[in-house]
């Protein structure tokens, strides 16, 4: 049994998620974690507790912060429904109005809304690519530009994993003329005060948690429904090693996709601007329509990498399908190993959670569904 000391506050009514929190170090399945549930803009839990290594000599702390994989991604798809609400940007135009190299090999009619929903037929790259490769952003934009799409775009969602960051994040930056880390941190991350990074400053390492890979063999992405030839070209070209994300190179590299660094409190609070119609820290940084634009389904089926049933917005993962939500107009995404964040337009309340024990998912486990769901307990209470 491992029960840790709690640190951080739970404000009145939502001491079962605490307890929920505890649970899963109790059960043996976490090492360090944090939890954030925000609510009409206001923190009502804020929690971590263990360890920031495996070797449990570092305590994690408040300003602990953590690679999360694919729920960057959330933040990607925000800060171009933040250029969008500006009118910078339109989900229904060509992609190669705003990167004229992308148009090559019958990609001219890809629209950027097929790039934020998983479904323009680039889930992975033709050509060999080396995890070194992941930080040449160049080279990993200019490769997506000239293939041609493993299957007709629009007629199917197929998990972008590595490469929607780059497609999403080269038009920001042919849109706004900066890295899609730089306007996202000058734009969201620094209004809001929030501690969340796309490409981490080397100043800030020493703050920086472990992943702990998962365990050999302990499980696989994707389903037998799943297209093999598309699983395997996501999953090894090329092959994600959680080791990586303990070096400066990961760190310091925009990788939109999979590459961000921050924790439950920062994760929760960029994202609670999607669930209070674009006001966040006492800022409007976005219109109420412009934040739910994230809500427009764009495309649903099973997915041809994953091998599940998924509805995709513009950006996030919509409720319904397979993953059950209070209230329908919910979206989410989680990240390799189990981090996860849920915003919940209509409670307005934000859910998030980042660990740095991974478990073999892209999707989230139930460590984040155990709190989640004592948290809507607590809420329908």
């Amino acid at each position: 049994m491992n029960d840790p000391e709690i640190h951080g506050t739970v404000l009145g009514g939502f001491a079962p998620v605490r307890e929920a929190f505890r649970g899963n170090f109790a059960a043996g399945q976490e090492t360090g974690a944090s939890f954030c549930m925000m609510l009409n803009g206001e923190v009502v839990v804020d929690i971590w507790a263990g360890h920031a290594d495996e070797a449990k000599t570092r305590p994690w702390q408040k300003d602990t912060v953590v690679n999360v994989y694919s729920t960057t991604k959330t933040m990607t798809a925000l800060t171009a429904l933040f250029l969008a609400d500006k009118g910078e940007l339109d989900f229904a135009a060509p992609v190669a109005k705003y990167w004229p190299e992308f148009a090559a090999n019958g990609k001219a009619d890809v629209t950027v809304a097929q790039l934020m929903s998983h479904s323009a037929g680039l889930s992975g790259w033709k050509e060999p690519m080396t995890r070194e490769d992941l930080y040449d952003w160049e080279k990993a934009t200019s490769l997506l530009a000239a293939q041609a799409p493993f299957w007709q775009p629009g007629t199917a969602p197929g998990y972008h994993a590595m490469t929607q960051g780059y497609l999403v994040g080269e038009v920001i930056r042919r849109v706004a003329g900066e890295t899609v880390g730089t306007v996202f941190r000058r734009e969201l991350a620094e209004p809001i005060g929030a501690d969340f990074h796309i490409g981490l400053p080397a100043s800030e390492d020493h703050r920086v948690a472990d992943l702990i890979p998962p365990p050999a063999g302990g499980g696989s992405i994707g389903l037998p429904s799943s297209d093999s030839a598309l699983l395997t070209n996501m999953s090894t070209n090329p092959q994600i090693n959680p080791l990586d994300t303990r070096t400066r190179a990961w760190r310091g590299a925009e990788i939109p996709a999979a590459g961000g660094t921050g924790n439950a409190r920062s994760v929760a609070a960029v994202q609670s601007l999607m669930a209070n119609g674009g006001w966040a820290n006492g800022k409007q940084l976005m219109s109420e329509a412009g934040c739910r634009r994230a809500l427009e389904l764009q495309i649903t089926g099973l997915d041809k990498v994953l091998g599940i049933p998924v509805r995709y917005g513009l950006g996030f993962g919509l409720a319904g399908g397979m993953v059950p939500f209070p209230n329908p107009n919910t979206v989410f995404w989680g990240g390799y190993g189990g981090s996860l964040v849920v915003i919940d337009m209509d409670s307005r309340a934000t859910y998030a959670y980042a660990m740095n024990r991974m478990a073999a998912t892209t999707t989230g486990d139930m460590r984040a569904f155990n709190i989640l769901m004592a948290a809507w307990g607590a809420m329908a209470g």
